[in-house]
C-alpha cells in the first residue's frame, strides 16, 4: 500500500534523504523511527506528494504518487507535525468544508462526520472555535478530517508532540483501532510510541534506511529500545540478530 523505491531529495550539495527504499503491506502499523533530522518528515511529503523527489519514485495503493496525484490522495490521509487547521472555524464547520472539498455527497457527508467525530472523541468540543482548543483536541480535529474520506493508507508525522500523557494517551489508543483497518506509517523519536502501536520499525538515520524490521528484532541483543536507539545512531555495530525487511 505504501512504497518507497530508491528516493532520493537534494538540496544543492546536500543529501535530505538518499536511496530510500521500503514497502508497507495492507493492515501494518510502521513506525517510522529516527533522531530529528534524521529524513522522516522529508520521505513523508514525498510519499504524500508534497515534495518532488530528485530521484526515485512514491507509490500509495499502486499509484505513482508524483504522476498520478489525484488519485493517490484519494487513498491516503497525511496528519503532517501541526497540521495546518482554520482557527476560526469550529470542528464541524472544518470537517464540513473539507468534506464538500473533497465531493462528498451531503448524505454521505454527515454520516463521515458522525463517524470521525466519534472516533476521534470530538462530541464536546464540535461547536467550539478551534482557536480556544488545547492542542490535544487540535490534534483529534486533524485526525478527524484525514479520516473523512475514509483513505486506506494514513501517514502520520509525529502525531503524538506536544501532548501531555493523557493525551499522547488517547491518540495512541485511537491509531491502535485504525491499525485494524488501515495502513499506516507513523513517524516519530520518541521510543515508547514504536511499543505501544507498531508492528513493525523503519529506522532511518543520516537520510538512509538503516534497519527494517520488528521492534523485538532491533531490541534484540540491547537491554532496551534505548540502548538499540543510542547505538545505531552513534555509530556502533548493530545488535546481533540481524532482522529481514518485513514486507
Amino acid at each position: 500500500m505504501i512504497e518507497a523505491a530508491g528516493l532520493t531529495k537534494l538540496y544543492g550539495d546536500f543529501a535530505a534523504i538518499r536511496d530510500v527504499s521500503f514497502r508497507v503491506p495492507q493492515g501494518q502499523v510502521a513506525a517510522f523511527l529516527g533522531p530529528n533530522g534524521a529524513g522522516k518528515s522529508t520521505t513523508m511529503k514525498i510519499l504524500t506528494g508534497y515534495l518532488a523527489p530528485t530521484s526515485g519514485c512514491a507509490r500509495i495503493a499502486g499509484l505513482d504518487v508524483q504522476r498520478e496525484r489525484l488519485a493517490a490522495a484519494q487513498h491516503v490521509g497525511y496528519l503532517p507535525e501541526n497540521g495546518p487547521l482554520y482557527p476560526e472555524m469550529t470542528p464541524l464547520g472544518l470537517l464540513r468544508f473539507f468534506g464538500r472539498a473533497r465531493g462528498l455527497p451531503p448524505r454521505r457527508l454527515e454520516q463521515r462526520i458522525e463517524a470521525v467525530v466519534a472516533l476521534c472523541g470530538l462530541e464536546p468540543v464540535l461547536e467550539k472555535s478551534i482557536h480556544k482548543l488545547s492542542k490535544g483536541y487540535r490534534q483529534r480535529v486533524g485526525m478527524a478530517q484525514v479520516l473523512l474520506h475514509e483513505p486506506d493508507v494514513l501517514i502520520m508525522d509525529e502525531p503524538t508532540t506536544g501532548l501531555d500523557p493523557n493525551q499522547i494517551r488517547e491518540v495512541r489508543r485511537t491509531i491502535r483501532e485504525l491499525g485494524r483497518s488501515k495502513t499506516i506509517l507513523l513517524s516519530t523519536h520518541i521510543l515508547q510510541e514504536v511499543e505501544a502501536v507498531a508492528d513493525r520499525v523503519i529506522f532511518i538515520h543520516r537520510g538512509q534506511i538503516i534497519f527494517d524490521g520488528t521492534p523485538e528484532e532491533l531490541r534484540a541483543g540491547w537491554p532496551s529500545l534505548d540502548e538499540a536507539f543510542y547505538a545505531l545512531t552513534h555509530g556502533a555495530a548493530p545488535a546481533p540478530l540481524e532482522a529481514e525487511p518485513s514486507l
